[in-house]
């Protein structure tokens, strides 16, 4: 009988490990083509809002997002831990337990909605995360800044060639409501028509804008990536004049504290108190900024006239902070905006910085335009506390090295962004997480446990090994075969 040619050391190598056991073969981190353009439609949902209605009372909000979400789920599938599906499951309970807790239970099936739309939120932002998590820092980080350079680039060239036109007339067959119409409004703040660039209103450029280019700087390697993210800021303004580009300075904050001050996977705190200072002084350097190129917009919220700005931070934090007195317990439930509305309109008109010449909002879900006080809003302070730390308790089992970060860079970008059961306020959340882990983990993912080293005395296993196999035969003795 013949055999095929064997390379003994090979096998040894291959078969040996540092504990005895065979070694794991390893990949290099990275995803394909197929996760990285079903990520970029997921964004492009983001970025567009775009909602289907499935029913009079039950939309498809960001319909892109949802179905790019589902797929990158069902793609990841075999990676949910049954310690993740625990905490998942945990944390959708205990919104559950949240819309019976909350008073008037008349106001059920609009929280049963809320409920809908929320799971479906969290499940395909679940999506995202188990795919941008398995990607390379590479891949991501020059995803992000691919698309945040795309929107900058799309922005000036509606601002100085003919591109607008065709822009606003894509927009009017796309969206059917919600279209940004306040161009007057910009003309007398910014003396320039902001762009919306296929987008449905100027906010939601500059907050993907702001969201995107964070997640590059977040996830790049550049050593000088600090300076080029300052200077998107600076040209962001320039091309799309908004107050949330100030938020991309503010967010440096959590970032300088929470993960560029890791060490090993732990904070250290030399390391901590060193970027301290630099993260003070950008966080000064935002306010002296926005003073300075936002002094019309600033104005005129001190002096109550900006509805946008009421209704965005002002607003929101009255009624948030009214709600955690008076509803402890549970809020006013998911969704909860009709149950509560009466009694937030009156803690908005007594408030000195409302004016009652504005024009009256409606729907109330207008009301309320900041995801972070919607939180405490529709959940109380007791069920909000306990669904934060569940949140906290899950994303640890995931891997995020830093929630601290997340939900500071959450609650931020809280301030230009409402809609608390639609994907963008879960998406922020996921994607600050998955960043978290891939400026811990480097280039190259673990998705599988790294071998150990291979022992020290296997070159002398290997000389034993030839000697037998080269030593005479005796009589009677049978030769050794590979079979053995």
């Amino acid at each position: 009988m013949t055999f095929a040619p064997y390379d003994l050391r090979a096998s040894a190598e291959s078969a040996w490990s540092g504990d005895g056991s065979a070694a794991v073969p390893q990949r290099k981190a990275g995803i394909g083509w197929v996760d990285m353009a079903l990520i970029c439609v997921f964004l492009l949902g983001l970025y567009t809002n775009y909602t289907i209605m499935l029913s009079a009372k039950l939309p498809f909000p960001s319909a892109p997002s949802g179905i790019a979400g589902v797929i990158l789920l069902l793609r990841r599938r075999d990676q949910i831990t049954e310690r993740a599906l625990v905490g998942l499951l945990v944390v959708l309970f205990l919104y559950i337990v949240s819309i019976l807790l909350a008073p008037n239970l008349t106001f059920l099936p609009r929280r049963l909605n809320g409920l809908i739309q929320l799971t479906y939120s969290i499940i395909i932002g679940y999506g995202l995360f188990l795919t941008v998590v398995q990607a390379s820092r590479r891949q991501i980080s020059g995803l992000f800044l691919s698309i945040a350079v795309f929107i900058l680039i799309g922005c000036l060239l509606e601002d100085y060639t003919g591109l607008r036109a065709i822009s606003d007339e894509v927009r009017k067959v796309i969206y059917r409501s919600g279209v940004y119409d306040a161009d007057l409004r910009d003309m007398l703040l910014y003396n320039r028509i902001r762009p919306k660039f296929f987008a449905s209103e100027p906010a939601s450029v500059t907050f993907c804008f702001s969201l995107f280019t964070f997640v590059w700087f977040v996830t790049s390697r550049w050593r000088l990536k600090l300076f080029l993210y300052v200077a998107l800021v600076g040209v962001g303004i320039f091309a799309m004049p908004g107050p949330t580009l100030m938020l991309m300075l503010v967010m440096v904050l959590p970032y300088m504290l929470f993960l560029a001050s890791r060490k090993n996977g732990r904070l250290d705190i030399m390391k901590l108190l060193r970027v301290a200072v630099l993260a003070v002084a950008l966080l000064c350097a935002a306010i002296i900024a926005g003073q300075s190129v936002f002094s019309n917009r600033l104005k005129d919220i001190s002096n109550g006239n900006d509805p946008s700005f009421f209704y965005r931070v002002q607003g929101p934090a009255i009624a948030g902070m009214d709600t955690l007195l008076s509803l402890p317990l549970a809020g006013a439930g998911l969704t909860g905006e009709p149950y509560v509305e009466s009694h937030v309109i009156q803690l908005y008109a007594r408030s000195p910085a409302y004016s009652t010449a504005w024009r009256a909002v409606s729907p109330a879900t207008e009301l309320v335009v900041n995801y972070f006080w919607m939180h405490w809003l529709y959940l109380g302070l007791f069920c909000g506390l306990v669904i934060a730390f569940a949140l906290t308790s899950w994303f640890y089992a995931l891997g995020v090295p830093s929630m601290a970060f997340c939900w500071m860079v959450w609650a931020i970008l809280g301030q230009a962004s409402g809609a608390y059961v639609g994907p963008t306020c879960w998406a922020v959340l996921f994607l600050t997480g998955a960043a978290a882990i891939l400026h811990q983990r480097g280039d190259t993912a673990a998705a599988r446990p790294r071998p150990t080293p291979a022992r020290t005395d296997l070159p002398s296993r290997l000389q034993v090994l030839r000697m037998r196999t080269a030593a005479p035969r005796e009589s009677g003795s049978p030769r050794l075969t590979h079979e053995e």
